[in-house]
């Protein structure tokens, strides 16, 4: 059952005394070889002393005692913590070294700072995943930028993957989207655009704080298998047991994230769920959100890629097989869209015919392709996609119209 998000970790906590240190010195954990590459290491570009040589036990900012270590990726690990003078759980984010990431480092924390700054009163301000609080630490080769969060569980994907169907039970996927739309909503108020929205960046909130003294204790019980290389310790990730209790899903991973006043031509979105402007070198904004949430519902709830953009020739993703697979499921595109792209002339002719040297798969239907529903819930659930999978941005509908879809608010008004 899903619940408020973050209730418990809000509550006040004014005259309570602090938590106390802990010790983590348990030397009963399994020693991983230092031929064997661990978790980070696995990362494109991987390098030791980018990342901060964090060791669990440690406290950071004179108040986050590091209780193990939740997940990691390539410009950052998380950690679970202990506030001591707040007495709860919290998470933490800590990116490699500053210098090796340059001002994309404090992007994140730039759109957080942003979305603070939104109406307290917007529906969408819980949708988003909240900053508790942010600092620096030094590393022996440089500054890491730190963001403090409340703990979440699984991302979408990892939920997915717990489940043998392989997609999201129909009342669970509508209340993600709602959540996706008030994050989506609240953001445009902010006038900040996420670019990367997918499974993986979508998290469920812990409605039940036991999972993470749990956590900690089999910490101090059962210490997590490591390796230490030169002079370093990289510890394997650690999962959460399953809440008894969720809250709400909100939308996170925001260092991507641009300003909605600028105008926009860079490439991004992660390749499946890139837009026809992005392609195009179309200028972009908001709109390239709601295509990215567009076909990501297929895979939450078709299990596979709506668009899987592989060049045949190569065997790689090529913004033109991207192409012509739009064209087969959508037609091809407005002449006007064409004429405003940078980019164009790599794939259409002067008058508008595709010539990639790709040919365009065989013409399908969303009606088609999706084979999970029947009657009016079918036809509700393709028109509602439909209304994001549009060719001009223009024609998408916004996340407050999608708010209000046929399909949607028939399975999340209870």
């Amino acid at each position: 059952m899903l619940s408020s998000i973050g209730r418990w970790a809000s509550k006040a906590l004014s005259g309570r005394q602090p938590w106390t240190l802990k010790t983590f010195a348990n030397p009963h954990f399994e020693r991983i070889g230092a031929n064997q590459l661990l978790e980070e290491e696995n990362m494109p570009e991987f390098s030791t002393v980018g990342y901060y040589p964090m060791r669990i036990g440690d406290l950071l900012a004179s108040r986050y005692q590091v209780v193990g270590k939740l997940g990691f990726g390539a410009t950052s690990t998380v950690w679970l913590a202990r506030d001591l003078p707040g007495r709860r759980h919290v998470a933490l984010k800590v990116y490699v070294r500053s210098s090796s990431l340059g001002e994309s480092a404090f992007q994140e924390l730039h759109a957080y700072q942003r979305l603070e700054k939104g109406p307290v009163s917007h529906p969408g301000r819980g949708a988003v995943r909240t900053l508790l609080d942010s600092f620096t630490v030094s590393g022996p080769e440089g500054e890491h930028q730190c963001l403090v969060h409340p703990p979440l569980w699984d991302s979408i994907w990892t939920f997915l993957a717990r489940n043998p169907v392989g997609r999201l039970p129909i009342p669970v996927l509508a209340i993600v989207l709602r959540q996706v739309f008030l994050a989506l909503d609240y953001c445009r108020e902010c006038q900040v655009i996420h670019t990367d929205i997918s499974p993986g960046n979508i998290m469920f909130g812990i409605g039940d704080p036991s999972v993470l003294e749990k956590f900690e204790q089999d910490e101090l019980e059962h210490p997590t298998p490591r390796k230490e290389t030169g002079g370093r310790i990289i510890y394997q990730s650690r999962e959460l047991q399953i809440p008894s209790r969720f809250s709400e899903p909100v939308l996170c991973d925001l260092g991507s994230s641009v300003w909605g006043e600028e105008e926009h031509r860079e490439d991004v979105q992660p390749d499946v769920y890139r837009s026809p402007e992005v392609i195009l070198g179309v200028p972009w904004s908001y709109e390239i959100d709601v295509w990215n949430i567009g076909c990501a519902i297929w895979d939450m709830f078709e299990g596979g890629h709506l668009f899987d953009g592989t060049d045949p020739e190569h065997g790689v993703y090529r913004g033109r097989a991207h192409l012509a697979e739009m064209i087969a499921l959508l037609g091809p595109p407005p002449p006007e869209l064409v004429a405003r792209g940078a980019l164009s002339s790599k794939f259409f002719s002067e008058n508008g015919q595709f010539q990639a040297g790709i040919p365009i798969p065989r013409s399908i239907s969303l009606t088609d392709m999706e084979t999970n529903l029947e009657g009016s819930d079918k036809r509700m659930f393709v028109e509602f996609l439909a209304k994001m999978l549009q060719w001009d941005p223009k024609n998408r509908q916004t996340p407050k119209q999608l708010l209000k879809d046929e399909w949607l608010m028939k399975h999340t008004q209870s």
